[in-house]
């Protein structure tokens, strides 16, 4: 199958208990990291409760503004677990058993499955089901929004089923640089590489207390040959000494 190009990505972080500190988010990062390496920017996350008309409001304004979007968490079987209604409504549908779905999760339960158990095999209506030889149990994908589960560990493993399908229209190329300088200092050769190299992206990281390094500088491009040039320029700048390592 051949991948469908995007270029840039949103994600939709659901949860009550994100926003409520009871539990840290561990879905974002991986999904960063597994955008980045298909060439796909991701521009946008978003965190909201568990809320139907939040959550709707959302999606259709992501969908509308991004090439593909990504829900994390609210699709399993309990009171809170809302985003595939919400969903069906930011696309004006609604909500049906879907057969296979349905089949695999009273495979699954055997005789202890209920209609609680069922009620995660709800899609919206017209939505396609993603699966792989690996992953047998469904992804929702309506139009250009991706409906992926909370569970950090499910998470992670369906970020296969992207990897399969999407690619982004080019490679970025990155660069980490490591010094023994204070973010102050290194500031006017930071500028200096941005005015030379409008085309890479420049950060800078202080980090306190550590004694392997004070500032890490990082430079991203879609372009080897660029961001390599603003790498050299900056390595040209840096004062004897103050280099601690370049990954």
């Amino acid at each position: 199958m051949q991948r469908e190009v995007v270029r840039t990505a949103a994600a939709l972080v659901i949860g009550n208990e994100l926003l409520s500190g009871k539990t840290l988010d561990e879905n974002l990062g991986p999904l960063a990291k597994a955008l980045r390496s298909l060439g796909v920017r991701l521009c946008r996350a978003v965190v909201v409760e568990d809320d139907l008309e939040t959550i709707a409001h959302e999606v259709s304004a992501l969908h509308r503004a991004y090439d593909v979007v990504f829900t994390s968490g609210g699709v399993g079987p309990t009171h809170d677990d809302v985003t595939i209604d919400a969903v069906a409504r930011a696309f004006a549908t609604d909500v049906v058993i879907d057969a296979h779905f349905a089949a695999l999760i009273r495979q699954a339960y055997g005789d202890s499955c209920t209609e609680s158990h069922l009620r995660m095999a709800r899609v919206p209506r017209g939505s396609e089901l993603i699966t792989s030889a690996e992953i047998a149990w469904p992804t929702v994908r309506f139009a250009n929004v991706w409906v992926m589960p909370g569970v950090p560990e499910i998470f992670r493993m369906k970020l296969s089923l992207l990897r399969s399908r999407l690619t982004g229209p080019v490679t970025f190329s990155s660069s980490a640089v490591y010094t023994c300088i204070e973010e102050s200092e290194l500031k006017p050769l930071l500028d200096r590489v941005v005015a030379a190299h409008p085309e890479v992206e420049v950060g800078s990281y202080p980090k306190w207390r550590d004694p392997t390094y004070k500032t890490k500088v990082t430079l991203d491009a879609t372009s080897e040959s660029a961001k390599q040039a603003a790498l050299e320029l900056l390595l040209s700048l840096l004062p004897p000494g103050q280099l601690q390592r370049i990954e």
